[in-house]
């Protein structure tokens, strides 16, 4: 009896416990399903990582994705007899009872892997030394339920996927992908060491700061490598003499590429998680349900836009600034300065603190210390927090993406020059004044009515009454007049009077109703200066349109998202894009040879030059809004269209020469050094080749040689019809 009762004791004990007397126990669904917050990826379409949304940096992986260093780092460190027992070891616990209860040393602790990861799955809450004892025997039985219910091989990646390593690394990929740059799969031994050393005190032995104790403890996994037989005695001593190599980089919200794309897709997801619901009747969370989302963007285009935009926003900046130095730029609007410190977040939280505009002021007159964003890197420096706003002020902007007309897809998306530090999407968020990059929609029109690209208009002044009675008579940017010009001439050389010639034909309205068909949603108020470009609008919707023109007149809606699926895979929603027919195939076609006049010999001529070197077919439209506050450009290839805006955030700071203040300078450049990478990479296969023309004979002549004129206009009648 005295030797069998201990037994039954132990035994009846953890009978109740399985039997829930002392409390429930996780059902066979919570064991299938664990509540443990998993990340939401977000991947390209090259299927490259772009980055994640979570509470956790946590996304799973299954074991044949393990490197097999790893899986033996972790059993000769934490339970070597990980295939023997079936949850709990006997023998470690004997080991345990005798050395640690009865013997008074220190043998280590006795938990299997399976017990461990019991105990992340269901994590302890705060409990006395009882209700503790009784907790460890749930845990028995919670391990005993995982190894009936799962191979070895899927406890220990559930471990593995479960378990901290500190630096915000939930998990073993985000700790390869934080500490190496490597997948689960890559890392060789010592760096498995160094991992699965982390697990016994990620702070401890972080080894980012503390190398001589991350060393240490590396080389202890290294010794238990040998020690099994995992690793032979020369490996070992080979190995504990490396130093710690790491390709530390921590990810976070605001790290990594596409930081303005993914903030964007990150508000439509929301959106997508309260109008969507799982299987409980509960809607999807985007920080916890490990969602997969698949984009359209292109790893290795995203990236090119992003140099490409770096590139020239950095010798762009310096000129700006070169061309105000000893001037001030918003000299004529000193009210820009207090208006941004008014709307800053410093002036609301002292406002909220129930500071006076006196003590505020002073503040912002007190230099302190902080990290500004500069082109050639973040940079510590000691400044007053209005002459921070004044710095900020004078940093040109930029919006750029790039689409497939064909599918919809975007393949690069770069809202602006550093998303930590300008928190403003500049190509969906931001709409500007697009200046002459409006006018091919105008000249849509005429290709509508059938005149041909050769054409020709006088090149003279054109007043047109508005609808309040106010005659509106717009001047040529360049001050020349007479003569006749084609309508690829015109538009080539964006002159306004032709511009405002065809505006006096056909009307804003109908100028607006072929805008919206070719997906221009901003608002467009029906005046005749909207033929010059005076309506805000996105890059988005800019390039979308454009796209219609390479499109055979089809206008497809912009997509960013492919699928989405939950975190085993399966797809929860495909997208498709909208497709709608806006204009006839020949328009389409004869609207892209009036813009290939731009690229040819009109304002976007400098891509033939030296530095691009462009010699394929380009159709493409610069644009200048009023006081180079706005410089834009277009460019159109058979698959591909990109579109580039710049300007200062306040439209009163701006150049104060066209020369450098136009579109061709401060927009073109970005497209130009973008296409140069694309058509670099040989991975990478978009047309050289020229547009399409449509199967059907055009109506009209596009050989300005062979062109007749129509009889209107050789009789001196001014009547626009043919």
């Amino acid at each position: 009896m005295i030797v069998l009762a201990p037994v039954v004791f132990v035994f009846l004990i953890v009978t109740l416990t399985a039997l829930g007397v002392f409390g429930d126990l996780p059902t066979f669904e919570e064991l299938e399903n664990p509540n443990s917050s998993l990340a939401s990826e977000v991947y390209s379409a090259d299927n490259k990582t772009l980055g994640k949304y979570y509470i956790q940096n946590r996304v799973n992986v299954h074991y044949r994705d393990l490197s097999p260093s790893l899986v033996n780092a972790l059993k000769a460190t934490e339970d070597v007899r990980f295939e023997e027992h079936s949850g709990v070891d006997i023998k470690g616990l004997a080991r345990v009872f005798v050395k640690t209860i009865i013997l008074q040393q220190d043998a280590g602790g006795g938990s299997t892997i399976t017990q461990q990861l019991a105990k992340n799955l269901f994590p302890r809450e705060n409990m006395n030394k009882l209700k503790l004892i009784f907790r460890k025997l749930k845990e028995w039985i919670i391990a005993v339920k995982l190894e009936r219910n799962y191979t070895k091989n899927e406890i220990l990646a559930m471990y593995l996927n479960t378990v901290e390593f500190g630096n915000n690394a939930y998990g073993i990929k985000s700790a390869c992908t934080t500490y190496f740059g490597k997948n689960t799969s890559e890392v060789s031994v010592e760096e498995a060491a160094l991992l699965i050393g982390l697990l016994q005190a990620p702070t401890r032995y972080n080894p980012v700061r503390n190398v001589e104790s991350a060393t240490f403890r590396r080389n202890t996994v290294i010794g238990q490598l040998a020690k099994y037989k995992f690793i032979s005695a020369e490996e070992k001593d080979s190995l504990i003499k490396l130093p710690i190599k790491l390709n530390f980089h921590q990810e976070g919200h605001t790290e990594g590429l596409a930081q303005y794309f993914r903030e964007v897709l990150r508000q439509e997801l929301l959106k997508w998680c309260k109008e969507h619901k799982k299987a409980d009747g509960k809607p999807y969370n985007l920080y916890r349900d490990g969602l997969r989302v698949y984009t359209t963007l292109d790893s290795r285009m995203q990236r090119y836009a992003e140099e490409a935009v770096k590139e020239h926003m950095k010798d762009l900046q310096k000129t700006f600034v070169d061309h105000w130095k000893g001037k001030t730029a918003w000299s004529d609007q000193p009210q820009i300065i207090e208006d941004a410190m008014k709307k800053s977040e410093r002036y609301r939280n002292l406002k909220e603190e129930g500071k006076n505009e006196k003590e505020i002021k002073k503040i912002f007159d007190t230099k302190t210390e902080m990290r500004v964003f500069t082109w050639k890197g973040e940079r510590d420096t000691i400044m007053t927090p209005l002459d921070s706003i004044k710095y900020y002020k004078l940093f040109y902007q930029t919006g750029f993406m790039s689409m497939e007309p064909q599918t919809g897809y975007i393949r690069a998306w770069v809202g602006g020059n550093d998303y930590k530090y300008f928190q403003y999407d500049h190509v969906k968020d931001g709409k500007r004044q697009v200046g002459s990059t409006f006018k091919p929609f105008l000249y849509t029109l005429a290709m509508q009515e059938g005149y041909s690209p050769c054409y020709e208009l006088p090149n003279t002044p054109v007043t047109i009454i508005d609808q309040a009675g106010v005659p509106w008579t717009p001047s040529n940017s360049d001050g020349k007049y007479g003569g006749m010009l084609s309508l690829k001439e015109a538009l080539a050389e964006s002159v306004n009077c032709i511009s405002a010639y065809l505006m006096k034909q056909f009307g804003p309205e109908a100028v607006i109703q072929v805008a919206r068909k070719m997906g221009i949603t901003s608002s467009l108020d029906p005046y005749p200066s909207l033929a010059l470009g005076t309506a805000d609008v996105s890059v988005f919707e800019m390039v979308a349109a454009y796209s219609t023109f390479a499109n055979k007149g089809v206008y497809t809606e912009p997509q960013y998202i492919l699928r989405i699926e939950d975190k085993n895979g399966a797809v929860l929603q495909d997208f498709v894009p909208r497709k709608v027919e806006a204009i006839s195939e020949e328009t389409a076609y004869l609207v892209l040879n009036l813009m290939k006049g731009v690229t040819l010999f009109g304002t976007g001529a400098r891509l033939r030059g030296s530095k691009y070197g462009f010699t394929n077919h380009i159709a493409g439209k610069t644009g200048t809004t009023q006081n180079n506050s706005d410089g834009w450009f277009m460019g159109i290839t058979p698959e591909l269209v990109s579109g580039a805006w710049a300007g200062c955030e306040d439209r009163s700071v701006h150049f104060r020469t066209t020369h450098l203040g136009q579109g061709a300078n401060t927009a073109l450049p970005i497209w130009g050094l973008y296409m140069k990478k694309v058509y670099a990479d040989p991975t990478l296969i978009y047309s050289k080749g020229d547009f399409e023309k449509p199967e059907k004979p055009l109506g009209v002549e596009l050989d300005c040689k062979q062109y007749k004129k129509p009889a209107e206009q050789q009789n001196g009648g001014s009547d626009f019809g043919i």
